[in-house]
């Protein structure tokens, strides 16, 4: 995590034009009010900035640090058409994390109903702090020892700080939200026993934690692994020198320079496209190149072997007027490596929905919500990525913030 120099904010901030219809709000998921913190940062009232972007959104120090930029504030600045993009991001940071450190919430209205929050990961953290605010006891049952699902063990520590995360922690905690440690909800904790309990309703933020496979031959050998489980606790990982990393988002970025971060001699990202189809965000792939991560592309694999991966080229062709991606006959070569890291995508395990009735998925084994997030069982309601796959925080935060509303309605009239 890049440390933050404070007169080089001061001259980006001055660089803004302050746009009365400004495109870096309206490009932002949560509708960050983008031109309003600039401003109250020029005049020196940090503490409002913050208290503003927390109040629109409670993990605005996270995003500040991970969200795809070049894709909302920093993409569609007007600053950027003619000259550098304002690095808002940088500043959001900033005062999000100060604030997050030095803030004191109190629960000043206390109401009788109680809400379990399964999961503390992006979604679980929007609801608790939406909901504890507005009086109602909240539970939060995280099955780690920590909070932060995907932020703390998805993502490594040198992207993103446990400090914001403890941080977070302590900010529930004046909330008086009472946080269950090591609780797997499903086969013992049931859903039914939460609601027995009294519990009024419930909300499942569990996120995606099953692995993808690529259902070719190798797979479980030795030296393989899955990038959502290296991520988790990549110290107790013994890769080797030459690691190869299979897949092209995000996770397989963060599994590549976290393999570098930890001693891998080399590290290649290896992918059956080229760099213009890859889901990892520019800035993520180019912070790869200068940590030393190869890439290979137009390259598929066939077989993982001891000494490594076997595979095939792959190349673009045009076919009734539209482009598909083929494999090249007789291409096939092993890339030698001494670990194999797997990183195409993940989805939910069943853990609550193979001990509940009535809760249905897709055939995705993502859960099915309504309009406003709740699920097919009554009382109980979903967001986040066991809802939509893998997706942003933000994306998150700002789905579960409307779920808060629902839930706080839903629990009204009752």
């Amino acid at each position: 995590m890049r440390k933050i120099d404070i007169n080089e904010l001061q001259e980006e901030v001055s660089r803004c034009l302050g746009c009365k219809k400004p495109r870096c709000k309206a490009n932002c998921p949560v509708e960050t009010p983008i031109p309003e913190i600039i401003e109250l940062y020029k005049a020196g009232n940090i503490e409002e900035a913050g208290r503003i972007l927390f109040e629109n959104n409670p993990l605005s120090a996270v995003c500040g640090v991970i969200c795809p930029h070049e894709d909302q504030c920093l993409g569609n600045c007007i600053k950027g058409i003619k000259d550098k993009p304002v690095k808002f991001h940088e500043l959001e940071t900033h005062i999000s994390s100060e604030y997050l450190k030095n803030a004191k919430f109190t629960q000043n209205k206390k109401l009788e109903d109680r809400i379990a929050i399964v999961g503390s990961g992006p979604a679980g953290i929007t609801l608790a702090f939406n909901l504890a605010k507005r009086g109602y006891k909240i539970t939060i049952f995280e099955k780690n020892e920590a909070i932060g699902g995907v932020l703390r063990y998805g993502i490594p520590d040198f992207r993103l700080s446990r400090e914001v995360l403890d941080n977070i922690e302590k900010r529930l905690l004046d909330l008086n939200v009472k946080i269950r440690y090591n609780a797997l909800v499903g086969p013992v904790l049931t859903l039914d026993k939460l609601l027995e309990d009294g519990y009024k309703a419930i909300f499942i933020g569990t996120g995606v934690w099953n692995p993808k496979p690529l259902r070719i031959k190798g797979e479980s050998l030795g030296d393989v692994h899955y990038a959502i489980n290296y991520l988790k606790s990549p110290r107790s990982f013994r890769l080797g020198d030459k690691v190869i990393i299979i897949g092209a988002g995000n996770v397989a970025m963060d599994a590549a320079r976290t393999a570098r971060y930890y001693g891998a001699k080399e590290v290649t990202v290896v992918y059956r496209k080229d760099f213009e189809h890859m889901t990892a965000t520019n800035a993520e792939i180019e912070d790869a190149k200068e940590e030393g991560v190869k890439f290979e592309l137009f390259k598929s694999p066939v077989e993982i072997v001891d000494e490594g991966v076997v595979f095939i080229d792959t190349k673009f062709v045009e076919e009734d007027g539209k482009t598909k991606m083929v494999n090249v006959e007789d291409s096939e070569k092993l890339m030698e490596a001494d670990s194999v890291i797997i990183a195409v995508s993940q989805s939910p395990k069943n853990n609550i929905v193979s001990n509940t009735e009535n809760l249905e998925t897709n055939r995705h084994g993502l859960l099915v919500i309504d309009d406003i997030g709740h699920t097919t069982k009554e009382g109980v309601f979903a967001s986040g990525d066991v809802v939509t796959g893998a997706r942003t925080v933000v994306e998150a935060v700002a789905h579960g913030k409307k779920v808060a509303d629902s839930i706080d309605e839903y629990c009204k009239q009752k």
